[in-house]
This record gives C-alpha cells, sequence and structure tokens, in this order.
C-alpha cells in the first residue's frame, strides 16, 4: 500500500524542460509527467520519455512522486511508454480512458509480465486510473476493484462532458452526478477519489468554491494545471488543527470506552460510534502522512 498524501497532481507535460523545472520547485505531491494530451506529436512523445528517464537517472525527482499519464491503448504509444518508463523512480501510472474495468486489468496484466521480466516485485506500479467518459462513471466501481494497483481513480470533466455532450455551467451542476457516483464508488472500495481539473486557472475565487464542493462529496485531492492552485488545494484537503484535534478526542474516548466495556463513546453530548471512530483514524493517518511529506513533527497518535 502507498504512505503518502494524494492531496495535488499535477500535471506536466514531459517534453517541455522549462516547465519540469518549474514543476521540481513546487510542492505538489505527485506530479503526473504528461505523455498524452499535452504532448502533441510521435517526435514529442520519445522527447518526453527521454526526459524523465534522464531526469529520474539524475535523481531529479527523489523528493516527489512520479506517475506519468501514458497514452491510452488504441494509440499505439502505450507499450513504448510502459517499456521506458517502467523503472525504479516511477511509482505507477495514470492511465487514461479507462471506459471499463477490462481497461484496467488488461493494463494490469501488462504490468505484471513487465514486473516478471524485470525482476521487479509484483504489484511495484500503482495505476491512477482517468473517468472521462459516461461509460468510465457508470463502471467505475469496477475499475477500482479489477486491480489491486488501482490506488486512486481521478475525474476528467473536460472529456466526460464532451462525450455526454453537455456544459459545464458556474455552478458545476452538469458535473455534480458524475462527481458523486466517482467519489461513492472509490470510497466502496477503499479507494482515493481525486476531483477534476480546474480549467479557470487564474480564477481562484472559483477553485475554491469548487474545492469546498469536491470535500463535501468525499474527494481527497484534485488534478491540477497550475502551480498557483497548488496551495488552496493543500488548504482545504489538508486536515485542519480543530479537525485532527476532534478526531485524536474521539479515538482516545472511543478506545476508552471500549476498554471499560461501555461500548458506546460520548463526547461532548455526541455519542462515538463505529462509523465516527474510524472516519476520526482517517483524519489521524491522512494527517501523519502529511507532515512526514513536510518533515513537520509528528504526534504520536
Amino acid at each position: 500500500m502507498f504512505n503518502y498524501p494524494m492531496r495535488s497532481l499535477m500535471f506536466v507535460p514531459a517534453h517541455n524542460i522549462k516547465l519540469m523545472e518549474s514543476a521540481l520547485k513546487t510542492n505538489a505531491d505527485i506530479l503526473l509527467l504528461d505523455l498524452e494530451d499535452s504532448v502533441p506529436s510521435k517526435q514529442n512523445k520519445v522527447v518526453a520519455r527521454n526526459n524523465i528517464k534522464e531526469y529520474i537517472a539524475l535523481g531529479k525527482f527523489k523528493d516527489t512522486h512520479v506517475f506519468p499519464r501514458i497514452n491510452d491503448r488504441e494509440s499505439g504509444e502505450l507499450l513504448k511508454d510502459i517499456i521506458d518508463l517502467a523503472i525504479p523512480g516511477v511509482d505507477g501510472f495514470m492511465y487514461p480512458k479507462s471506459n471499463t474495468g477490462k481497461d484496467i486489468y488488461f493494463f494490469d496484466k501488462l504490468l505484471d509480465t513487465i514486473e516478471c521480466e524485470r525482476g521487479y516485485k509484483n504489484g511495484t506500479f500503482k495505476i491512477i486510473p482517468l473517468i472521462e467518459t459516461a461509460s468510465a462513471v457508470l463502471h467505475a466501481e469496477e475499475i477500482c476493484k479489477v486491480s489491486n494497483r488501482v490506488i486512486a481513480i481521478a475525474f476528467g470533466c473536460e472529456d466526460y462532458l464532451t462525450d455526454i455532450d453537455g456544459i459545464n455551467d458556474e455552478e458545476a451542476s452538469t458535473i455534480f452526478t458524475a462527481r458523486s457516483l466517482i467519489a461513492i464508488a472509490a470510497r466502496s472500495q477503499d479507494v482515493i477519489p481525486i476531483d477534476t481539473v480546474h480549467i479557470r486557472v487564474h480564477d481562484l475565487e472559483d477553485l475554491e468554491k469548487n474545492i469546498i464542493i469536491a470535500k463535501k462529496l468525499g474527494f481527497e485531492g484534485m488534478l491540477v494545471l497550475n502551480p498557483k492552485e497548488i496551495e488552496l488545494v493543500h488548504k482545504y484537503f489538508s486536515p485542519t488543527e480543530k479537525e485532527v484535534n476532534d478526531a485524536k478526542q474521539m479515538v482516545e474516548a472511543y478506545e476508552m470506552f471500549q476498554r471499560d466495556g461501555v461500548g458506546v463513546a460520548v463526547l461532548d453530548n455526541k455519542f462515538i460510534g463505529p462509523p465516527l471512530f474510524k472516519k476520526a483514524k482517517k483524519v489521524l493517518e491522512r494527517n501523519y502522512r502529511i507532515r512526514e511529506k513536510e518533515n513537520l513533527s509528528i504526534i504520536d497518535y
């Protein structure tokens, strides 16, 4: 299992050295080194793969987690991507156009073969499927559970809206149902749901509004296009000091009452049953991962 936070997953066109260098200066939790949509030609895709390999060899990604977004299985580029980049220093891959569980099953077996041939431990490379179509939304639970490599699923709203011939309004009402289904499917399989990109990258007020909606729906992180978005994303997808303190008190109260054989804990006139205890533990675990990443002092919970 992974042990790192997934609040911000930032796309970086891997053929563009200037943007690669800029990304290294950010504190994004995960760099999605793009080989797909933002890399327009086969020639540039070769450059992108070579850049990633060179940066890994130079140790430039040692302080971050790397998930290249590979090309889909119909592109003719997927096998080249995997043969070149299933190497130490890469944590896993973002898999685009995951229409059903069959797509992820196919990719999982491909990684099985490469890991076996190269002597890597089975399951070394994780998968983050992109949910970009109506079919993917309806098969999200299947996509989550078909492979143990799947640690998160991410929503791609622009491709989804194109697929359903929809329009993204200012209230984000047209993607609300898809967001809800993706979050529910992910949580049902203990997989992390990651919200869609915010395309109006300079409108931080609108970004904040959308992050609040996403957090309420159960998302744990967000796809990011611009470094200026990261501060807000981390603010909302990190537990607050109050949330951490409340969670610690809930865990302590619940465990104390369990030891005393009472069965139900009461804290501030609220019953603390198994669901609230489980949620509190998740808050503390997430806080631990974040503070560990940011080299902050960690309280022993």
